[in-house]
């Protein structure tokens, strides 16, 4: 069974950084494109960043420059790097993996999610 786990959301001031994990079991995340998404309270689900099988990478313009997705084969685990955080990235962060469906809300797994509030 695909089974999707993120951690490392928390209480972060303005400014600071945090590091997302996204942990498979079930299956080899490099086979799968894998999704960073998030939701605000009040607002629609957002697509915040993608790495494709192939290790293509794209990000949304208000995290560019700022948040990195990586991938760790041997971990089977994709990371998201969080720096110069705003309170306007609060969010509860999803991610998600399909074989073919790339960086996209139909995307076939997603974990439960992990809470980010920016605040001072």
């Amino acid at each position: 069974q695909l089974q999707l786990v993120e951690s490392g959301g928390g209480l972060v001031q303005p400014g600071g950084s945090l590091r997302l994990s996204c942990a498979a079991s079930g299956f080899t995340l490099d086979y799968y494109h894998i999704g960073w998404f998030r939701q605000a309270p009040g607002k629609e689900r957002e697509g915040v960043s993608c790495i494709s099988s192939g290790g293509g990478i794209n990000y949304a313009d208000s995290v560019k420059g700022r948040f990195t997705i990586s991938r760790d084969k041997a971990k089977n685990t994709v990371y998201l790097q969080m720096n110069s955080l705003k309170p306007e990235d609060t969010a509860v962060y999803y991610c998600a993996a399909d074989r073919y469906n790339y960086c996209s809300g139909r995307m076939n797994s997603w974990g439960k999610g992990t809470l980010v509030t920016v605040s001072s």
